[in-house]
């Protein structure tokens, strides 16, 4: 049973992407879900009802913008606008996945920034403030002009790693240069060296594996990234590192995107686990028995409840911790 929250004007409310992780949230923070109905017209319009009044309320709207990407999102600027409509005091969105990430430069002649459009949508629908878990890309915090809470998932990955013994002779292997300040972050909780994975991507969703820079000879290592789309990276890089004597692999990410092939890749592939988080929740057929979930809703839930008390929210990008303590603070 839900231990009730003191603070009656804070109200969360549960979209389509992922309501089993809102349910975890709002039982971390202490409140029931918010009452709403999400129906769809005979020609695909999505009609939504806000079943309870949210006047004067600190609302906080949990949606994943994840697959089907633009069906979510538009359920999302839809909420938005009712809880706009209806008086809400605070819109606070919590994207656990924020989608279109990738999105985030223009790469090329005429080519669009679409996370900077998405940004644009949902701060003009009227968003006071979004909280994001492991952005693609850091700089999208900028391209909002309201609050963006940028949270973590290496201390929940790091957490895990170490209650299983994989931390023990470890090395964190980034699958590229650019994640290495995100390898160096799990690192720097497991207390282990990091390596690198220099490879060329030809095109999009294909990857080369070049070489890898660091000693795994004999080590335990632990592939990370911040989502895990198509796995060819991570299926290419866990069959280099085998070859380059490690003495087991681990892949781990906060967003498990798994699109296409990804199930097929890393189940033939050598990894031992793949860790994820639920930012995006899986469907029964890609749930095998190679990937583990940990859930962000600790987390979350301790962020929403710091925002809502003024309270920072900083300390818990530093933390390795568990549920129990979480609810402590």
């Amino acid at each position: 049973m839900t231990q009730q929250y003191f603070d009656q004007n804070l109200k969360i409310f549960a979209l389509n992407s992922n309501r089993p992780l809102a349910e975890k949230i709002a039982k971390h923070v202490g409140v029931d879900l918010g009452k709403l109905s999400v129906n769809r017209f005979s020609d695909g319009e999505i009609q939504i009802n806000i079943e309870e009044s949210v006047r004067g309320d600190n609302v906080y709207v949990i949606q994943s913008t994840s697959a089907p990407v633009n069906d979510n999102l538009m359920e999302l600027l839809i909420m938005v606008d009712a809880l706009r409509r209806a008086s809400a005091k605070t819109i606070n969105v919590v994207m656990p996945y924020y989608g279109y990430a990738r999105q985030d430069r223009k790469a090329r002649s005429r080519e669009p920034i679409t996370a900077k459009l998405v940004a644009n949508m949902l701060q003009n629908s009227g968003v006071d403030r979004i909280i994001a878990l492991d952005l693609h890309a850091a700089q999208i915090q900028g391209f909002f002009d309201i609050p963006v809470d940028h949270l973590m998932g290496a201390p929940l990955l790091a957490e895990y790693f170490i209650n299983q013994g994989v931390a023990d002779n470890a090395v964190v292997i980034s699958p590229d240069h650019g994640g290495v300040t995100r390898a160096r972050a799990l690192a720097e909780f497991l207390k282990s060296p990091i390596a690198i994975i220099d490879k060329r991507r030809p095109r999009a969703n294909v990857a080369q594996i070049m070489n890898i820079i660091g000693d795994v000879k004999g080590k335990k290592c632990i592939m990370i990234d911040d989502m895990i789309d198509t796995a060819g990276t991570i299926s290419l890089g866990s069959k280099a590192l085998m070859e380059a004597g490690a003495k087991e692999v681990y892949a781990s990410c906060t967003h498990a995107v798994l699109s296409g092939p990804a199930i097929e890749r890393l189940s033939e592939s050598p990894l031992k686990e793949v860790v994820v988080t639920d930012s995006i929740q899986l469907p029964k057929e890609k749930q095998i028995d190679k990937i583990k979930q940990v859930s962000v809703a600790p987390l979350i839930g301790a962020a929403i409840k710091r925002i809502n008390e003024n309270r920072p929210v900083s300390p818990l990008f530093k933390q390795v911790f568990q549920s129990a303590q979480l609810e402590k603070n």
